[in-house]
């Protein structure tokens, strides 16, 4: 596979099914259908839908179906506004990209592995007939690069559950370091041929993530102008490059699940990073999708870019 079609701009529905509360009033008012509509009047072509093991999981374990609903109704809405879909698992038990989440464990405990793996089970058993508009994500934001090694074992196992129910669903896997585009290098060969190279881009964080709470070591204080930085087009080009050729090397594609700018800085300088990236994007030919629609300190449709929204949905 080397053109990832129907992927190419995309939109994250985050803190709705994932990063949340995890109570019925979120699931039920976070998202709607007309945001979906809004989404697709965007020109974007597909959504990543990020969700949590609570979701779909009772605390010990235990199947809990009623968050499949969710799910249901959101690939719905995507069918009707022609959107395709990514379902990513952004927190399983024992792992989070999030330290504050408190979840750990996972890479050294086999039943919070199989609690993983059937997890995926259950996933791929239920989309995996719609594999023509529906991708799965294996696991959000891979963070220490000790962790590599397992990582790869472990995916390659999910993929041998998941391809038992769902033989033609993409499937997109990212590597160390939150997904890092410089730790794709480090993953195992593609399982097969629908497997698709996955990374993430907030480059530079100083800039992406100025004043961010949750990240360690951050200057709370310092701000960046964007006209005080090196980011141009050619500065992302270089970052992805050598991802780009190793996912070239195995005859498969690149895409970044997710990309944006905390609601610190300004609505202008904002843009010039979209426009940044976006150029970098589009001569390489990489999928893409924005973090987040709406609030999670990123969301595109909050008022603080109100009166830019139109310039910026020309560079998603």
């Amino acid at each position: 596979m080397n053109d990832l079609k129907g992927y190419k701009k995309g939109v994250n529905l985050g803190g709705w099914l994932s990063q949340c509360d995890h109570t019925k009033e979120r699931y039920d008012n976070f998202i709607s259908e007309k945001d979906l509509e809004k989404i697709a009047s965007w020109g974007a072509d597909h959504v990543r839908i990020p969700i949590d093991y609570e979701l779909i999981e009772k605390e010990d374990g235990t199947p809990d179906d009623s968050g499949f609903a969710y799910l249901d109704k959101a690939i719905e809405w995507c069918g009707k506004f022609g959107l395709n879909a990514i379902i990513d698992l952004h927190k399983t038990a024992g792992y989070s990209f999030d330290y504050l989440e408190n979840e750990s464990g996972f890479f050294d405990n086999e039943k919070y592995q199989e609690r993983f793996y059937k997890i995926w089970d259950r996933i791929s058993a239920r989309y995996g007939k719609f594999h023509e508009r529906v991708a799965f994500e294996l696991l959000n934001e891979v963070t220490d690069k000790d962790f590599c090694k397992k990582w790869n074992e472990i995916a390659k196992t999910a993929m041998s559950r998941i391809r038992k129910n769902a033989p033609d669903t993409i499937v997109l896997i990212g590597g160390y370091r939150n997904n890092s585009p410089a730790a794709v290098k480090d993953l195992d060969p593609p399982y097969d041929d629908k497997v698709v190279y996955n990374c993430h881009c907030y480059d530079p964080l100083d800039f992406t993530h100025q004043g961010a709470t949750w990240v360690k070591e951050m200057d709370q204080s310092k701000r960046i102008a964007f006209s005080e930085t090196n980011i141009t087009s050619e500065y992302f080009e270089n970052i992805f490059k050598e991802a780009l050729e190793v996912a070239k090397k195995y005859n498969t594609c690149l895409y970044c699940g997710e990309y944006g700018v905390i609601n610190i800085v300004s609505p202008e300088d904002t843009v010039q990073w979209f426009k940044a990236i976006n150029s970098a994007f589009t001569k390489s030919g990489i999928g893409h999708a924005v973090w987040s629609y709406k609030e999670m300190d990123f969301g595109l449709s909050d008022e603080h870019l109100s009166g830019v929204i139109d310039e910026i949905i020309k560079y998603l």
